[in-house]
């Protein structure tokens, strides 16, 4: 196991230092001049050269990189160009509110979808199983905007029972959380509910229920603790994304994550903030698929991480 994590750890590093890499090369390569951005209205093209220097961005590429990672050695992430504060206290000021935003739409996706696909999975090639079957097909086809629209049209404009934007108040997290929640879901029991129909007709089931095992009992403890890793696995996937941030759905609300955050980055051209961004949310999605792994062994103790590793 210490093996395995260690491994795991090392990937972590290389696929952060590839990400930011690729992103920092993407940035440089994109269109557009980010010292217009912050120098003066009609400014001079001195004006611009001082901005350039100021930034860094009159050094070749190349030295602008080497620069970058043995900042990033050192824990400096880089000033943003906007906030003229440092890029990583930006991002960590936001970061609360998409984990905010992320664990509420999973604990919900998780308690909604797993009961759901089981039903289904229970009333397999019935009525009522096509109908939750055309519900969740429909559910995983209507894009997040469109949902989030939707939402505030009902409930905040016309009802008016919740805020339409911005974190105001408890209340504010239940739209942006159902918008999240209604593809997720979507996703999530249909997963469950092929795992379950394939358990559920398994020969080890049929022995067991010949043994006079309840159907309680069939369900839960037989089809579903088999059916368990590859759900966990597809929630600590959607848990992963959700913390790199919901963007449409965070733009649609105007909620303070980062995904907010990368978005006008990204129009401000702040490539300090939107290098930061990348790197807190790239490592925050790999510790979590790493503590998904190590969840493994719980689940089904036939599962062996150290042997794997080897």
């Amino acid at each position: 196991m210490p093996r395995y994590v260690l491994k795991r750890l090392g990937q972590t590093v290389l696929t952060a230092w590839f990400t930011v890499t690729v992103v920092f090369v993407l940035l440089r390569l994109a269109p557009g001049d980010p010292a217009v951005n912050y120098a003066p209205p009609n400014p001079t093209s001195e004006q611009l050269d001082a901005v350039r220097h100021e930034f860094g961005l009159d050094q070749p590429v190349l030295a602008q990189y080497f620069t970058y990672l043995r900042n990033l050695v050192q824990g400096d992430i880089g000033t943003s160009f906007q906030f003229r504060q440092p890029a990583l206290q930006v991002v960590m000021e936001r970061l609360p509110y998409t984990i905010t935003l992320a664990v509420a739409a999973i604990a919900v996706t998780a308690a909604l979808s797993i009961p759901l696909g089981v039903w289904m999975a229970r009333r397999n090639n019935t009525a009522p199983e096509l109908g939750a079957n055309i519900a969740t097909i429909a559910g995983q086809s209507m894009p997040d905007f469109w949902i989030g629209f939707v939402l505030l049209i009902v409930f905040a404009v016309n009802l008016q029972w919740l805020p339409s934007s911005g974190f105001t108040s408890i209340g504010a997290i239940v739209l942006p959380c159902l918008t999240i929640v209604v593809l997720q879901v979507a996703l999530i029991s249909r997963l469950v509910r092929r795992e379950m129909t394939a358990n559920l007709a398994a020969q080890y089931v049929t022995i067991a229920r010949s043994r006079g095992i309840s159907e309680r009992r069939l369900t839960w403890q037989y089809a579903f603790s088999n059916s368990a890793i590859p759900v966990v696995t597809a929630l600590g996937t959607r848990f992963a994304a959700m913390l790199n941030g919901v963007v449409i759905v965070e733009v649609v609300f105007k909620w303070p994550g980062v995904g907010a955050l990368v978005v006008d980055a990204l129009s401000r051209r702040d490539f300090p903030l939107i290098q930061a961004t990348v790197l807190v949310t790239v490592v925050l999605a790999l510790l979590v698929q790493l503590l998904v792994d190590l969840l493994y062994p719980l689940i089904d103790p036939r599962v062996r991480l150290g042997q794997e590793a080897r």
